[in-house]
Parts: structure tokens; C-alpha cells; sequence
């Protein structure tokens, strides 16, 4: 098992330590609050992807000048 390049030992170690230093009762609302973040980034990455998508998709617009603008500057 290898997650994020970190091994099953060290996930062990890590989750040891946090539970030294946050204690057995605040582990599991931060765990929470994690997962929460974790999946709002996702979403938010995976909205942002499909914008770029999107503006990919769509063919660029050139705008030129039209030919109204020019013959309103030569009454002028």
C-alpha cells in the first residue's frame, strides 16, 4: 500500500504521533475536518478542469472592426 509515496510504516508513525499529540477525542473531528477539506479540493479541481475544458472547446472570436464604425468616424 502506497499512498502519496508514503509507505504503510510511516502512515503508522504519523498516525502515532497525532494521536500523542491531539489525543484520543479531538482525532476523529480532525479526521473529519480532513476528509471534508480534502474532498472540497477535489471538487473545486475537478470544477476548475471542466472550466478549462470548456474554454478549450469553445472556438476563439476575433473581433474586427466593422465597417459601421469606420463610415460613422468619416460623417464626423
Amino acid at each position: 500500500m502506497n499512498v502519496f509515496g508514503i509507505g504503510l510504516p510511516e502512515i503508522a508513525v504519523i498516525g502515532a504521533i497525532a494521536l500523542i499529540v491531539f489525543g484520543p477525542k479531538r482525532l476523529p473531528e480532525l479526521g473529519r475536518t480532513l476528509g471534508k477539506t480534502l474532498k472540497g479540493f477535489q471538487s473545486a479541481s475537478s470544477e476548475f478542469e471542466k472550466e478549462i475544458q470548456k474554454a478549450m472547446a469553445e472556438p476563439e472570436i476575433v473581433n474586427e472592426p466593422s465597417n459601421e464604425d469606420s463610415t460613422q468616424e468619416d460623417k464626423a
